[in-house]
């Protein structure tokens, strides 16, 4: 089966855009401090044009602002609490649907938090490829720092490629234009939690998007401010976006099990590596006190190779410390399957990967601080998640197989 057809926008400082659109731009999660930047980057990127803006009724007095008498502002009422304000939620893409049918547009751009420190040449972009693509899922590609992103590039990006053939590397970009089709899509899986009080629910465009065969295309987003999570727990991050992910998988298993298909390998720039001091001490001291303390608890997640590969791990000096993308791939793999099976309670074992995780950023970034560039080392990643995924259908389809 051939994988999900990818292309990749280029940008043109000369984009052309209409006066008046058929699209929709929908500001998500903005606060009341960032609305007013947000609408002004708008009128910047768009001058003189007529654009519908979706945004949160939380400053109506905006409404009669002169500053962006271009832009038609159409109020929506926000999920009434987010606990996942840096992410695009169900509620997002419900309300964006909701919005685009009454307004009956074509097409709509969902920005995220901090939307205002796009560039105005990658809102319009954004906004051109969205309106004059064929395809049905735009989604960004950001230039993160070589230590950010790491929970992207460890997981999402890997795991989302080999199992959905799928290649945006950012396939949780938080500005993303869909067709109203896409918009239907996403708004059906997102009425699911709306209706159940979790409208702050992640969902997966890129495997929604996969599944359909719609077509997916990346668009160059060089410069932006990630917005951050409000409280910087590792764990209740990786519980909320690890464990949305992973029940994505259990539930779209018949797809991806059937699906055939690698993403040609990116073309790499190598960067000069970073002058700045490294220390992974605090990493590797939480992945060691694991392994003290968490034996029992990845015995039943993991097999014994994994866990004697763990072992060798765990004697390695710091300097020489390098955990083998083969086996980051493997534990990935096999605490996808514990989610599955709910080998034991999905919080207690996402809280466990937590510090294997930490073991790989320690050993990705010693890397880039000796001079490999990043993303040829998260494409090698992901070359180990694909040539991997047929132990992935094995252990999903006999589990008790590959038990000691």
């Amino acid at each position: 089966m051939a994988s999900t057809p990818t292309n990749t926008a280029a940008a043109s400082p000369e984009t052309a855009f209409p006066a008046e659109t058929d699209l929709l731009i929908h500001l998500s999660a903005v606060s009341p401090e960032a609305l007013e930047p947000a609408l002004s980057n708008l009128a910047l990127a768009f001058p003189g044009q007529t654009i519908p803006v979706a945004v949160p009724d939380i400053a109506p007095n905006l409404t009669a602002s002169q500053s962006f008498n271009t832009l038609r502002l159409l109020p929506y009422t926000p999920a009434a609490s987010s606990t996942a304000n840096w992410v695009l939620t169900a509620a997002d893409y419900f309300n964006a649907f909701k919005l685009a049918q009454e307004h009956n547009v074509a097409a709509c751009l969902l920005l995220g938090a901090e939307s205002h420190t796009l560039s105005p040449q990658s809102l319009r972009n954004l906004a051109s490829a969205t309106l004059s693509s064929s395809s049905d899922l735009i989604v960004s590609h950001y230039h993160p720092g070589p230590r950010e992103g790491l929970l992207n590039s460890a997981i999402l990006y890997p795991v989302t490629r080999a199992l959905f053939g799928a290649r945006p590397r950012f396939p949780l970009a938080i500005d993303l234009g869909i067709s109203l089709r896409m918009a239907q899509r996403l708004a059906t899986a997102a009425q699911r939690f709306t209706a159940s009080d979790h409208e702050d629910a992640v969902l997966w465009p890129v495997a929604e998007a996969s599944v359909a065969a719609f077509s997916i295309t990346e668009v160059d987003v060089p410069q932006r401010a990630a917005p951050q999570p409000a409280a910087a727990d590792l764990n209740a991050i990786l519980n909320l976006i690890a464990g949305s992910l992973f029940a994505d998988i259990d539930a779209r298993a018949a797809f991806w099990q059937r699906l055939r298909a690698t993403v040609p390998p990116r073309i790499i720039t190598a960067p000069p590596p970073p002058t700045e001091p490294l220390d992974v001490s605090p990493m590797l001291e939480s992945f060691h006190l694991a392994y003290a303390n968490l034996q029992e608890i990845w015995a039943l997640v993991l097999p014994p190779h994994t866990l004697l590969g763990l072992k060798r791990l765990s004697a390695m000096p710091l300097e020489a410390f390098r955990m083998a993308d083969s086996l980051w791939a493997r534990i990935v793999y096999d605490f996808i399957l514990a989610y599955r099976l709910r080998t034991i309670n999905r919080g207690h074992l996402l809280g466990a990967l937590t510090p294997l995780y930490l073991a790989w950023v320690a050993s990705h970034l010693i890397l880039v601080h000796n001079g490999v560039p990043p993303e040829r080392h998260i494409e090698e990643v992901a070359a180990a998640f694909e040539t991997d995924k047929p132990y992935l259908v094995s252990r999903w389809r006999w589990p008790d197989r590959f038990n000691p």
